[in-house]
């Protein structure tokens, strides 16, 4: 990944938002929690680039582990998770930091309260335009994945098919762009909003036009990359590092106001717009004049706390 871009993307928006620690991950395997899935009693998470292919089932009061699922022989760069029923979780092997591989894939792998080895079956993606790095993938009330690509300048979403042939490389579509660093995304149980989150600011969207409804900064984090959205609401946050707490927020009373009211988005403007057209199934698809939010990238540049921010991580990298 960009350290300077990671440090800008932190400093683009001032944290608004308080985070309580829930627990912390007692397991040290658990290093670079890079993905996270709310089950209730269970917290799902996995290592970033350089983990195994397996994820941790956590327990979510005391933070330890209670099982570990292998379902792979070998990964390239697992970077997320999405839920897949209360059993099992979507891994997305979709990290390129090169932006080099030719297709990333994804896995439904079973979880629970033991450990086990599985062959999951693996499903390759294909971008329409080309590699791209990502770290978001989220499964919407249709049943589509969806990944969110990460670029300093903003993503985009792209689509996949309803059903995934193991046999063949599935086609994603180009969807709607997101303008921010995206390092994880999570449904909200209305199925109507999607919270994508970037290393220090995150963004409420509809969907699935993935229009703006509110933004706002996230608290400090070594280096925070995992958030998930459980069955009654709740929003976590997961960090690298070892022993790193999960914190828990309540999202800013402004944001909320604008996810009841459809008519709005939280800065008083119009909302329920969509930034492309339908295609024959439904889904949104690209518009080519979908662009980037230029006031928040001057803002980075101007804050003297991003700077600061990227000096010291190059000076823990190094």
């Amino acid at each position: 990944m960009s350290w300077f871009a990671g440090a800008v993307a932190a400093g683009l928006l001032a944290a608004n938002v308080h985070g309580t620690p829930v627990f912390e991950f007692r397991d040290t395997a658990i290093n670079e929690s890079s993905g996270l899935v709310d089950l209730g009693p269970l917290m799902v998470t996995t290592n970033d680039s350089g983990g195994g292919p397996e994820v941790f089932v956590v327990d979510a009061r005391s933070g330890r582990t209670v099982s570990t699922t292998r379902f792979a022989d070998e990964v390239e760069d697992v970077e997320a998770l999405a839920p897949a029923g209360r059993d099992a979780v979507w891994v997305g092997d979709i990290g390129d930091n090169l932006v080099k591989r030719r297709s990333v894939q994804v896995y439904r792998v079973p979880v629970g309260r033991t450990d086990r080895v599985v062959d999951a079956p693996s499903y390759d993606l294909v971008y329409p335009d080309g590699a791209h790095d990502a770290e978001s993938l989220v499964v919407g009330p249709d049943g589509r994945l969806r990944i969110i690509t990460k670029n300093f300048l903003g993503g985009r979403v792209y689509v996949a098919p309803k059903n995934l042939d193991p046999g063949r490389p599935n086609k994603l579509q180009a969807g709607p762009p997101v303008d921010l660093y995206a390092t994880d995304a999570a449904m909200f149980p209305d199925g109507k909003h999607v919270l994508v989150r970037g290393y220090g600011g995150a963004l409420v969207l509809t969907f699935p036009a993935f229009e703006v409804v509110g933004q706002f900064g996230l608290p400090s984090q070594e280096q925070g990359e995992g958030v998930s959205i459980g069955r009654s609401g709740r929003v976590r946050l997961s960090s690298e590092g070892v022993n790193a707490p999960v914190l828990q927020i309540k999202l800013p009373a402004d944001v909320r106001r604008a996810m009841s009211d459809p008519t709005t988005t939280a800065d008083g403007g119009p909302g329920g717009g969509s930034d492309g057209g339908l295609d024959d199934d439904g889904v949104i698809v690209a518009d080519e004049a979908g662009g980037i939010d230029w006031s928040w990238v001057g803002l980075g540049a101007l804050g003297v706390g991003a700077v600061a921010l990227f000096l010291s991580l190059v000076r823990r990298r190094r």
